[in-house]
């Protein structure tokens, strides 16, 4: 009984030591303990804080590059933004922000932005100084399109513009020739221009959940598609060449299935017929005609 209650007060001795310590750091000092290294690099996570704006300690962390600062309350970012320019990755899903600060196109060693489930109403247009982009999520936001300066972002894999209120497709958004994953569901779109062709790297292209009436001849350009979903649209037929996807394996009909998703559509009754002997038929129909 009593060594236990010496090493009971041994730990509380140590804890009230280690509190004392806390109390002598500076602020600055204090968000940094919470910093730690990970295959190299220095990061930080304040997600999940209750946060309604950032700490202004966390500007003097120049050397941070990743920042989690996902599910809070924020409402804006300062200018300061810029000064932690050594960042790579930037988290902000979650959170109420209803704008980005122009300040974020100084980050130039940023390859990763998560902006989702935001109410941001539009993209500033320094984000196309922002050149090393990998990795952009803008969706479940309230956007209406891309600035020009965009079509910047060639080094851009993966684009994720799903549930936002786009019309159409950004035209800088052909640009970005290296996407091989583009999410368009849920938003506005009535059409897929024929430029569509210019991404020849794409492998996953989801548009469900839009008012797309037909599919452009041009598509049938990206024959390294292995997913394309185009379900809960308001297409009727599809392209004669659309057989030259031969990557598209199957017709697929759960969300994470890769293949062609698209029989959630008004298809014509002829068109409908064919797919059900699966999608072969359909690319042998379509090549005999």
């Amino acid at each position: 009984m009593g060594h236990k209650q010496s090493k009971e007060e041994e730990m509380k001795r140590q804890a009230r030591k280690s509190a004392g310590r806390e109390d002598s750091l500076t602020s600055a000092e204090r968000i940094r303990n919470h910093a730690y290294k990970q295959w190299g690099y220095s990061i930080l996570s304040l997600a999940r804080r209750g946060l309604k704006e950032p700490p202004k300690e966390l500007w003097e962390l120049t050397e941070l590059e990743k920042l989690n600062l996902s599910l809070n309350c924020l409402r804006a970012l300062p200018p300061a933004l810029s000064i932690l320019s050594n960042l790579v990755v930037l988290n902000l899903w979650g959170n109420q922000l209803t704008s980005l600060p122009p300040e974020i196109g100084q980050l130039r060693h940023l390859r990763v932005l998560f902006c989702y489930r935001n109410q941001l109403t539009e993209v500033p247009e320094e984000l196309g100084n922002c050149t090393r982009l990998e990795v952009l999520s803008l969706a479940n936001n309230e956007i209406s399109g891309l600035p020009a300066s965009c079509a910047n972002l060639t080094c851009l894999r993966k684009l994720n513009l799903s549930h936002n209120k786009i019309v159409h497709i950004p035209g800088c958004v052909y640009t970005m020739k290296r996407l091989v994953f583009l999410h368009l569901a849920c938003n506005r779109l009535e059409c897929i221009a024929e430029s569509i062709a210019a991404l020849v790297e794409l492998k996953i292209l989801i548009v469900e959940g839009n008012e797309i009436h037909s599919l452009p001849k041009m598509i049938c350009c990206l024959t390294r598609l292995e997913l394309l979903n185009v379900d809960f649209n308001d297409i009727q037929n599809v392209p004669q060449e659309m057989h030259q996807l031969s990557r598209l394996e199957k017709l697929a009909y759960h969300p994470l299935d890769k293949g062609l998703h698209i029989m959630q559509n008004p298809l014509q009754k002829q068109i409908k017929e064919v797919l059900e002997g699966g999608l072969i038929a359909l690319f042998n129909y379509l090549k005999s005609n």
